[in-house]
């Protein structure tokens, strides 16, 4: 896959069947429209291309948020990759480009720049300044700009159209199955391992505290059980994210307990998959009580089927 950033020179003659859009999580939705893409450009002799945007257009427009992704721009180029497309352009969104109209990015980036033939949005798809662009002017600029556009359906999951915000509604309430559904994936989060306040280790339940990008969006906090790929090994773990209550912490921490396994891998890359949701964070009255959960936590996620 070619990725070209903010494209300024950009003038390849390849003509492109192109998608617009954020593409967080690369879910069951945006698959459909990806598959949709990659069969108009093999009947029509074109490459496919996605044009998104880095940061989130809502991080510029509504900073005091503090989104949180479903994916780093990494994940999502990796997602991107794995299911075919060819071209990916990545386009800051600063000033002059939100300031854009809708006409004005038609003509100005998908015509003049990007030689798009075939242009593929889905359901709900706006763009350009004060959302002027849609696919009623898609509709209307086509024939005189010498492009076909196409508006995918949303894909439906419970009565709901799958979308970034379904999912992580979801996450954020702890149904990491429900969120794993609409993806058409496993949630993950990665990051290296650092030093912690190494309590676990005192209570026979040594966890690695993973340093998780600032951007990606933490499930709720609590317990859960997941797999882990550390070392090029794939094994079972309790992971755990909150403040460590029973011990009077205060900083919010990623930590997990790796099921058989005793490597030091302080300064190692790891990533989990996120399974099952066992419990709330809870506050324990000393570390007997909180040790008897663990034990607990430790049977299920033994039995717990990948």
């Amino acid at each position: 896959m070619k990725i070209i950033k903010n494209f300024p020179n950009y003038h390849e003659s390849t003509p492109l069947a192109l998608s617009i859009g954020t593409f967080d999580g690369v879910h069951l939705g945006h698959q459909s429209i990806i598959n949709q893409l990659n069969t108009v450009a093999q009947k029509k002799n074109l490459e496919s291309a996605i044009l998104t945007f880095w940061p989130h257009p809502r991080t510029v427009f509504s900073p005091d948020d503090d989104l949180k992704l479903l994916n780093t721009i990494e994940e999502k180029t990796y997602f991107l990759q794995k299911h075919g497309v060819q071209n990916l352009f990545l386009k800051e969104f600063d000033a002059d480009f939100r300031n854009l109209t809708g006409e004005e990015f038609v003509k100005q980036i998908l015509v003049e720049r990007l030689n798009i033939k075939h242009l593929i949005i889905g359901h709900d798809h706006t763009f350009g300044k004060n959302k002027s662009g849609d696919f009623s002017l898609l509709e209307k600029m086509a024939p005189e700009s010498g492009f076909e556009v196409e508006q995918v359906e949303a894909v439906d999951f419970r009565d709901k159209h799958i979308s970034s915000t379904q999912i992580r509604n979801a996450l954020a309430a702890g149904n990491v199955k429900e969120a794993n559904e609409m993806l058409g994936y496993v949630y993950s989060v990665a990051g290296k391992v650092v030093h912690g306040r190494k309590i676990g280790r005192t209570i026979g339940y040594p966890t690695a505290n993973i340093a998780v990008d600032q951007i990606k969006l933490l499930p709720k906090k609590g317990a859960y059980i997941v797999d882990v790929f550390v070392k090029g090994q794939h094994l079972k773990g309790m992971l755990s994210i909150g403040t460590n209550p029973t011990v009077a912490g205060e900083e919010l921490s990623v930590e997990v307990y790796i099921l058989n396994f005793e490597d030091d891998i302080y300064g190692e890359a790891i990533s989990v998959n996120f399974r099952e949701f066992l419990h709330e964070e809870i506050k324990f009255e000393n570390l007997e009580k909180l040790v008897e959960r663990l034990d607990e936590d430790k049977i299920r996620t033994e039995k717990f089927q990948f």
